[in-house]
């Protein structure tokens, strides 16, 4: 059975960030009277945006009543509006090193690729904008934690692009992501492989905690992977 689908994140996978997310993150939980170390924030950064500001709010806000959708959305709206800013503008936005020859690689075996993210969609179309992904026949599918019921670590977003791929063998994916959250959703959707990389928020030795199939210092890496 061969690999029809690979699945990548976005920041820290496929997308240079030094700690970017995180900072932006920071700043809109800063504006709303909440001060959190960045060393608290980054292992929380791969899962859908307003269930980390959730779990942050969760260990941080003493009084349990103030935590409610409605400081949730604002909290959440505001670290939007960073980001699109940060992602449409800033100097040094670009891919990290290999992933576009990769990604054209894979295209040439005949694979299709998918990118999710804890982000919204209109995060992720920023970025792939930027990037000018889809202008370089680089990637297939793009899916945003708020487009599906529920963002990693379940897997509804693997599940929405192998509908669209017209895949129903989960053994005919791969996942790939630098965070605890991306392995757990390659876990939960029974994908072939589950390759952490360590080109983002997380270790080696924090990755091989969660028990990937395999981790990578260099995303080219998973050519052999898949090909072997």
């Amino acid at each position: 059975m061969s690999v029809k689908l690979v699945v990548f994140d976005l920041a820290g996978t496929t997308v240079k960030d030094d700690h970017e997310v995180s900072k932006a993150f920071q700043s809109a939980l800063k504006k709303h009277g909440y001060e959190i170390p960045l060393e608290m924030i980054d292992p929380i950064m791969g899962y859908e945006k307003n269930e980390a500001i959730t779990k942050m709010l969760t260990e941080h806000e003493p009084d349990k009543y103030k935590i409610n959708a409605a400081l949730v959305g604002n909290i959440h709206e505001e670290f939007i509006t960073q980001m699109i800013l940060h992602y449409q503008f800033a100097d040094g936005i670009e891919a990290l090193p290999h992933v576009e020859a990769t990604m054209a690689a894979l295209h040439e075996m005949g694979i299709k690729i998918g990118i999710n993210t804890g982000f919204s969609r209109n995060i992720a179309e920023a970025i792939v904008t930027r990037l000018q992904w889809r202008e370089k026949n680089l990637i297939d599918y793009l899916v945003g934690s708020d487009e599906v019921e529920k963002g990693r670590p379940y897997s509804f977003m693997i599940h929405k692009m192998m509908e669209a791929a017209g895949i129903t063998e989960p053994l005919e994916v791969v996942k790939v992501g630098d965070t605890e959250v991306d392995v757990r959703e390659g876990q939960q959707a029974g994908c072939r492989f589950v390759i952490g990389v360590t080109t983002g928020s997380f270790t080696r030795a924090e990755l091989e905690k969660y028990q990937p199939t395999h981790i990578v210092d260099d995303i080219a890496a998973i050519l052999d992977i898949i090909k072997n």
